[in-house]
């Protein structure tokens, strides 16, 4: 009875906040730092050692970017190419919320920095999906750059006809002005599955899961016009850092409706599962999710697994954008007090 009562509280004090959200809040706030625009290294082919920060790329051609590769002299190819930059980044006090914008690629990518991968859109072959028409908006997960050294930026395409490569849009590196600066940063790879994962979330088997980016909509991810219920599990560990803390839980933006698992119980949903819930609360994909933790359910030192069921009704669906992890409640309420004076 006490379990359930404090779940009722918890989604009561969820449905509050949800409604005081600010309207000012509907869209990031991007600004640029680095335009990435001009000459960049290029090759024709496919091998994974080529984004390795340390591999010599010294006889590869140079190509605008962006612009498509067929138009710089390679007419008629299609199929795999690769594009590499060395490039250092301004520094800066607040290292939240950097994300890498590669504009339109045609037809498919992945994305490297420093060797780690920190995105892709599409499919690649044997199972491949085009996302020639996605604006890609890659966030960078933290520790990957060091802002005193040079960064390399490794990017893999793929394209089936027509127009290849980097083709146009925003070549950049932009921060978002509206992020949060997590305590635990839980953004990158996560597992995913479409379809409901029924039964205990205790004991819900996520290890065979295919794995996908979050944020990010996963029609961008191999998904294309995949409406319904979906699954995300994200395993992590902690080391005593947040012992009698109270704890919230950041999720972004989701498109459309949430129910969120923690170690197998429930912290809070944005709705009832259904196009009548999506059709009445019409801007819920707008709204950032933050559920709070209760004491205790947080293993202080050891594995620590969040299950988040989506409703997508249509449209682009999953956890598409936002900061993603864990801030102490201390650390939320400034950065509302902070924001709120913006």
């Amino acid at each position: 009875m006490k379990s359930l009562k404090t779940n009722i509280k918890l989604l009561l004090l969820l449905a509050f906040m949800i409604i005081m959200l600010p309207g000012n809040i509907d869209a990031q706030q991007l600004m640029e730092i680095k335009n990435l625009s001009g000459r960049w290294k290029f090759s024709i082919g496919d091998n994974m050692e080529w984004a390795n920060p340390n591999y010599d790329d010294s006889n590869w051609e140079r190509l605008y970017v962006p612009s498509s590769w067929e138009e710089q002299g390679f007419h008629g190819y299609d199929g795999y190419a690769w594009y590499r930059l060395k490039v250092k980044l301004p520094d800066r006090s607040d290292k939240s919320g950097l994300y890498l914008k590669l504009g339109y690629i045609d037809d498919v990518d992945e994305v490297f920095i420093n060797g780690s991968k920190i995105g892709q859109t599409g499919q690649f072959p044997p199972n491949y999906t085009t996302a020639y028409n996605a604006n890609r908006n890659y966030l960078i997960p933290s520790g990957i750059i060091n802002y005193s050294e040079e960064i390399t930026i490794a990017v893999r395409v793929f394209d089936e006809g027509g127009e290849g490569g980097i083709v146009n849009g925003n070549v950049s590196f932009q921060i978002d002005l509206s992020s949060v600066n997590t305590d635990l940063n839980l953004s990158g790879e996560w597992k995913f599955r479409t379809g409901n994962c029924s039964g205990d979330p205790k004991n819900i088997d996520y290890k065979d899961w295919e794995d996908i980016f979050v944020p990010g909509s996963w029609e961008n991810q191999g998904f294309k016009n995949y409406d319904g219920v979906a699954c995300y599990a994200k395993e992590f560990t902690l080391q005593g850092q947040f012992t009698n803390k109270h704890m919230i839980l950041l999720l972004g933006r989701i498109d459309d409706l949430d129910i969120v698992y923690l170690n197998g119980t429930l912290i809070g949903q944005s709705g009832e599962f259904s196009t009548e819930t999506v059709r009445t609360r019409s801007d819920t994909y707008k709204q950032l999710r933050s559920y709070h933790i209760p004491s205790d359910l947080l293993n202080e030192k050891g594995k620590n697994v969040i299950i988040v069921k989506v409703y997508d009704d249509f449209g682009s669906g999953g956890i598409y954008e936002g900061s993603i992890g864990l801030i102490s409640q201390k650390n939320y309420i400034q950065y509302w007090r902070e924001r709120r004076h913006k």
